[in-house]
């Protein structure tokens, strides 16, 4: 697989994609599963404990979808706030339950002490079609800046901003998969009218930090704390993970509001993308947080 032609049916090599091509696209895309049962259900639940606001609505086509956040119910202004985001990429599923799960089963560990906000599935409608873009072709972990044309980065960026009390800690739980090589790159090289450039997946669990804004002593403490529970992932012999030189033990850096990622769009001080690799044969799963955490 050379060239993105070679590994993508859509799009003429060496030519950006336009209206007919992401059209194509689009009709390629298939709902595989169900926002409304896997997360609307489980935040209902959530109600007669939490706060739950509906802070932006999607409409794509016939599909409508309600974007949702969890908050403390004791939320007080001399708290700093928490925020914890997943779904950004709707295929990567581990984040979406994840930051639900957290929610039912530790979020009141941290009543009393933090704000706590949680959107756990920020893109709906790629959750359904295990979709890195949204229904445009746009991929919405690079729209967190003004100029962003994701809808999806635009709602978040809206809550985000509404809040006046301070964020501390930003956590945006992501995964890296086997159809990142296989799919998602191969896509997103057609899309730009790149040749594609084959790449390795990361075995185990990795951060990412801010190139501009680093906080190693975070980080690490991040990875301390989750090699008790998983295996991290290794640089490759050139130091790398992922193409990127490792700062450290499991953690890359990326210009974050250069990229328009998701943890961009806050001025918190702690700030952190999660990576993990599920198919991984040498992952252990362990449901408790473990005390590094609280």
């Amino acid at each position: 697989m050379s060239t993105a032609s070679a590994a993508y049916p859509v799009g003429t090599p060496g030519n950006p994609w336009g209206d007919a091509e992401r059209s194509q696209w689009l009709l390629r895309q298939t709902r595989q599963r169900s926002y409304e049962s896997d997360v609307l259900s489980v935040i209902e639940r959530l109600r007669s404990r939490f706060d739950v606001q509906e802070y932006g609505r999607l409409e794509y086509g016939p599909d409508v979808y309600p974007l949702m956040a969890i908050r403390s119910r004791d939320w007080r202004a001399d708290r700093p706030v928490v925020l914890i985001t997943g779904g950004v990429h709707g295929y990567e599923t581990s984040g979406v339950h994840g930051a639900l799960q957290f929610v039912e089963q530790h979020a009141l560990d941290y009543a009393g002490r933090v704000n706590l906000l949680v959107a756990p599935c920020v893109s709906p409608w790629a959750y359904e079609r295990s979709q890195r873009w949204n229904a445009n072709a746009i991929d919405p972990n690079r729209s967190f800046r003004d100029d962003g044309q994701a809808g999806e980065s635009a709602a978040l960026m809206q809550l985000v901003a509404s809040i006046d009390e301070p964020i501390l800690l930003h956590i945006d739980l992501h995964e890296t998969t086997d159809t990142d090589e296989t799919e998602f790159r191969p896509a997103l090289a057609a899309r730009d009218g790149k040749p594609f450039e084959p790449g390795d997946i990361p075995d185990g669990f990795y951060l990412v930090d801010d190139t501009e804004s680093p906080q190693p002593e975070f980080q690490q403490a991040l990875i301390k704390a989750v090699e008790k529970i998983t295996h991290i992932a290794p640089a490759d012999d050139n130091g790398e993970i992922l193409g990127s030189s490792a700062a450290a033990r499991g953690v890359i850096q990326y210009p974050l509001a250069q990229l328009g990622l998701c943890t961009s769009m806050t001025n918190a001080r702690y700030r952190t993308t999660t990576e993990v690799y599920p198919p991984s044969v040498s992952l252990v799963v362990q449901l408790a947080v473990p005390p590094e955490f609280h």
